[in-house]
C-alpha cells in the first residue's frame, strides 16, 4: 500500500487577498493605532534628546508620521542607531530624523536631523510610544462577565468578556481585564494594571501598573509535599503572591504562592514568557528573568539581578545585587553581588571560558597524538 494512503488527509487551506504591510511601515493598522504627526521639537521633548537640525537646512518644524528601521525609513519617518555595526545602514538611510548616541552624531546624513541621546534606545522607546501608545481602556463590565459578591470595581476599569471575578475582588482605577480571565476571591488589583486574556490569579495582591500577559498563572499552589512511607502528602500553601508596582509577567509564566511566607516580585521587575517562580521566592527591584528560566522555592534575588534564558536556580540560595546569571546556567550555591556566572555548576565567566579553552586544547592534542600513532603503525 502506498505510504500516502496511510497518512490522514489534511484539509486544504486557501488564503484570499492576504495583505502584507510594507517593510517601511511598521505597525499594521489592522492591529495597531498610529498617532501623530509630530514635529521634531515635540519628538525631542518627548524623548529627552538634543535636537540637531539637518545640515542641508531642514527645519525643526518638519512633520513626522511614523517610525521605521534605517534601511527602509523615508523622509517623514524617524529611525535610530544604537550599534556601531549598523553604521553602513545609517549612511544610506532615507529617514528624516535619526536617534543616535553622541559618538555617532556626526555620522548622520546631511538630509536628516539628529536626535542625540546618551540613552538612544530609551529615546527610541519614548518616540515609538508617542506614535503607538497602549490602546485606551474602555470602561465597563461586559454582559458575559461573572462578578462575585462584594466586589469593588472602579468605574474607570474594564472587565472583558467571560471574565470571572470571585467574591471580594478589588479592582482599581483604569484597570483593563481581558477576556476569559479568572480572578480568585479576595484578590486586589491596583490602578492601571493590564491583565491579558486567559490569565488566572488567586491568593495575590497586585500593585499599580502591573502587566500580566496572556496565559500567566499567578498564585497557584507551590510545589510542597512531605515524603512518607505511603507516598507524598501535600503541604498546605498558606502564603500569597505580591507583585509590586510596575511588574511585568510574560505569557504562560507561573508564580507560585508562598507556603508560609509570601512570594514577592519586586517593583519594576520583568519576567519573560515561560518563566517559573517557586514558592517563597523573593525578587528584588528591577530584576530580569528571561524565557524558560526557573527559580526554585525560597531563593532570594537582590535588586537588578539578571537571570538569562534556561538558567536554573536551586532553592534556598541568595543571589546578590546586580549579579548576572548566564544562559543555561545551573546555580547551586549563593552568588555574590555583582558577580557574572555561567555554566553548570555555575562558575565565574573567566574561569568557565578558561576551562573551555583547556578542554579544546586537550581535545586537539589527543586528536593529533592519535593521528601520529596511526601513522607510526602504518
Amino acid at each position: 500500500m502506498p505510504t500516502s494512503l496511510l497518512l490522514p488527509r489534511r484539509p486544504s487551506i486557501k488564503v484570499h487577498s492576504m495583505t502584507v504591510t510594507p517593510d517601511n511601515v511598521p505597525g499594521d493598522p489592522r492591529f495597531f493605532t498610529r498617532h501623530g504627526p509630530f514635529g521634531l521639537e515635540e519628538l525631542a521633548q518627548r524623548s529627552g534628546a538634543e535636537l540637531r537640525p539637518a545640515a542641508d537646512g531642514a527645519t525643526a518644524t518638519s512633520s513626522f508620521d511614523g517610525i521605521a528601521p534605517l534601511q527602509s525609513a523615508m523622509r517623514e519617518q524617524v529611525s535610530f542607531l544604537d550599534n556601531r555595526r549598523y553604521l553602513p545602514l545609517l549612511a544610506g538611510t532615507g529617514a528624516g530624523a535619526v536617534i543616535v548616541a553622541p559618538a555617532f552624531a556626526d555620522k548622520v546624513p546631511p538630509h536628516a536631523a539628529a536626535l542625540v541621546s546618551r540613552t538612544p534606545y530609551q529615546a527610541w522607546a519614548r518616540i515609538a510610544a508617542a506614535f503607538y501608545p497602549p490602546p485606551p481602556v474602555n470602561p465597563g463590565i461586559h454582559p458575559s462577565a461573572v462578578i462575585g459578591a462584594g466586589c469593588e470595581i472602579d468605574p474607570t476599569a474594564a472587565i472583558g468578556a467571560f471574565a470571572v471575578l470571585g467574591d471580594g475582588v478589588r479592582v482599581g482605577a483604569g484597570v483593563d481585564i481581558g477576556t476569559h480571565v479568572s480572578i480568585g476571591p479576595g484578590v486586589q488589583i491596583g490602578a492601571r494594571c493590564r491583565i491579558g486574556a486567559h490569565v488566572a490569579i488567586s491568593h495575590a495582591l497586585l500593585g499599580e501598573r502591573v502587566t500580566l500577559l496572556p496565559g500567566a498563572r499567578i498564585g497557584q499552589d507551590g510545589f510542597g509535599f512531605a515524603v512518607t512511607p505511603e507516598g507524598f502528602e501535600s503541604v498546605p500553601q498558606l502564603g500569597l503572591v505580591v507583585l509590586e508596582d510596575g511588574v511585568e509577567i510574560g505569557a504562560n509564566s507561573t508564580v507560585d504562592r508562598g507556603s508560609m511566607r509570601d512570594t514577592v516580585i519586586g517593583a519594576g521587575s520583568r519576567l519573560d514568557n515561560l518563566v517559573q517562580i517557586g514558592h517563597n521566592a523573593r525578587l528584588g527591584r528591577c530584576c530580569i528573568v528571561v524565557s524558560q528560566a526557573g527559580i526554585s522555592g525560597s531563593t532570594e534575588l537582590g535588586d537588578f539581578v539578571t537571570v538569562a534564558a534556561q538558567a536554573g536556580l536551586i532553592g534556598h540560595i541568595k543571589i546578590g545585587t546586580k549579579a548576572r546569571i548566564g544562559a543555561q546556567c545551573g546555580v547551586m550555591s549563593d552568588v555574590e553581588a555583582g558577580a557574572d556566572v555561567i555554566g553548570s555548576p555555575a562558575m565565574p565567566f573567566r574561569e568557565f571560558f578558561r576551562n573551555v579553552a583547556f578542554l579544546r586544547r586537550m581535545a586537539k592534542k589527543t586528536t593529533q597524538d592519535g593521528a601520529g600513532e596511526k601513522a607510526n603503525r602504518a
